[in-house]
């Protein structure tokens, strides 16, 4: 059993500084923080009606990201799309071929002058997030998330 904390106030306000100072993000956020370890979860804020003593939880909310150490957000595939529709910066566009071996798992040959995240995006689909380094992107897609695209 997963056990799940609420963020309080003022660390949901060092996340949300996090998402404009990365990608430009500026809108609200009508949800939840919970957090599990260092990856941060959102929920609908009528959960707080709910009493979660008489339960178990196996998972909550939708997985936003994770946070690292160096005070840096990964975005979750769908962490990725809530965010790149009103991401203003840090945004990487590839091409569908891209997109292809981005979606298999594979890093991308790209050269990238950023030092963070970026929301990989391909026309309007976001499809999660990478870091440069070394010449290339790093994927992060989880394994039983990647698709073989025909």
């Amino acid at each position: 059993m997963m056990k799940f904390i609420p963020i309080p106030n003022k660390k949901v306000k060092e996340i949300k500084q996090v998402l404009e100072d990365t990608w430009g993000f500026t809108q609200e956020l009508d949800y939840v923080f919970f957090m599990n370890e260092r990856k941060i979860y959102i929920i609908n804020p009528d959960i707080k009606e709910f009493d979660f003593e008489k339960i178990r939880i196996n998972s909550l909310g939708l997985y936003l990201g994770e946070l690292n150490d160096r005070n840096q957000l990964r975005l979750s595939i769908e962490g990725a799309q809530i965010i790149g529709k009103h991401a203003a910066k840090n945004i990487l566009d590839i091409n569908e071929e891209q997109a292809a071996l981005w979606m298999k798992g594979e890093d991308l040959e790209l050269e990238s002058d950023i030092d963070n995240f970026v929301i990989i995006r391909c026309k309007d689909d976001f499809l999660g997030c990478g870091k440069p380094k070394e010449g290339k992107i790093l994927n992060f897609v989880p394994k039983n998330r990647r698709v073989e695209f025909v």
